[in-house]
């Protein structure tokens, strides 16, 4: 039986997988229009949030939008609503659409905007090109009483905790006795007041990402009887996974620069794109990142990349990057659009888990500003 979500259950399930945290400093992202406190039946994905793209969420009935790029990327000083930048807002609020912003946290998250990417180049052994942070390990240990062994154990995993590799919902659990005496003022779920009290108790263990953290303890509380729920968190000698911008993977086979320029057109569905190199140059190893990517050309050389895959290349990093033997192709900044169906795909997935009862849509508007002819 499903049941109904509001915006706070949703963004709840996304930041699981997309922190904030994980977003380049001053980069803004969350709740940018609108309130998260209300039922959600419907959300939609955009990789810009342009009039067109609001317009198409109204006749949709959209109650949330989650977009990639900032609606507001600099602080407001007017809001003119004879002006497209104002009407959008306004028809936001009219309507009442919240917009909720994940731009680079979802480009660093792993199984984000960069892998997706990866993904449509059919990269393999795809690893980390540029790292900006190391999800940390943890451990988390909380007792309970027998009865609610369970129920928060199953709290904790859905909440992301026991991820080991290609393992979920590991814990590690042994019985014991709790022994407490509750004081004047308090109210105990199990024994009374100045009575002490000795009760079977289950020790629960399991790891958790340090970017999940926060989330993973809420749910541990919310589904434990105490009042006051004795749990510690201790960080793992063990390494995280490194997480960052932009992957590096190899292709199942060599193809000569021409024919990875024409398989990258195929691949990203644009009409033209530009490359630098040598036509007959031999592809096999590629970086590719996702936006605009010239401040980390020499990340994709020093990787070993056959050719470098990002948008909005200039003059002068074409020419660094000739001189420097690397190959480029760069198919513009729009090809982040595999968020749209990314994001719904995966949320959908999530929410199914949760019985929320909510339909993601991808926004079918066009929003790359460029023609070709």
């Amino acid at each position: 039986m499903k049941v109904e979500a509001n915006g706070h259950q949703i963004i709840e399930l996304f930041e699981q997988f997309s922190p904030k945290n994980l977003a380049m400093e001053g980069d803004p992202g969350g709740l940018q229009i609108g309130r998260l406190n209300q039922k959600v039946k419907k959300v939609m994905t955009a990789l810009d949030v342009l009039e067109e793209v609001v317009d198409e969420a109204v006749k949709e009935g959209v109650n949330l939008i989650i977009a990639h790029h900032p609606i507001i990327y600099r602080p407001l000083k007017t809001i003119q609503t004879d002006v497209s930048s104002g009407r959008i807002i306004a028809k936001l609020i009219q309507h009442d659409i919240a917009v909720y912003v994940a731009h680079t946290n979802l480009d660093v998250a792993d199984g984000g905007v960069n892998d997706w990417l990866a993904q449509q180049l059919k990269l393999t052994n795809t690893k980390v090109l540029v790292p900006t942070t190391e999800d940390r390990l943890k451990k988390l240990i909380v007792f309970s009483p027998e009865s609610h062994a369970e129920q928060v154990r199953k709290a904790m995993t859905e909440a992301g905790a026991g991820q080991a590799g290609d393992y979920s919902h590991c814990s590690f659990t042994s019985t014991g006795t709790g022994r407490f005496m509750p004081a004047e003022g308090s109210d105990p779920y199990i024994g009374s007041v100045n009575e002490l009290e000795e009760v079977k108790e289950t020790r629960i263990e399991t790891i958790l990402f340090e970017s999940i953290e926060k989330e993973v303890i809420q749910a541990m509380l919310k589904a434990h009887p105490y009042e006051e729920v004795a749990y510690d968190v201790f960080e793992e000698s063990r390494k995280g996974p490194k997480l960052g911008l932009g992957r590096v993977g190899t292709l199942d086979k060599k193809m000569t620069l021409n024919e990875f320029a024409d398989f990258a057109k195929i691949q990203f569905n644009v009409p033209a794109l530009r490359y630098v190199g040598d036509p007959a140059a031999s592809i096999q190893k590629v970086a590719v990142l996702g936006g605009t990517g010239n401040k980390y050309m020499k990340a994709a050389k020093f990787s070993g990349a056959d050719v470098y895959v990002t948008g909005d290349v200039d003059y002068h990093t074409a020419h660094d990057a000739a001189a420097l033997g690397l190959c480029i192709v760069d198919p513009g900044h729009n090809i982040e659009k595999v968020m749209k169906n990314g994001t719904a795909e995966e949320m959908k997935r999530r929410c199914e888990e949760k019985g929320y009862d909510v339909e993601f849509v991808a926004s079918s508007i066009h929003t790359d500003p460029f023609s070709f002819k």
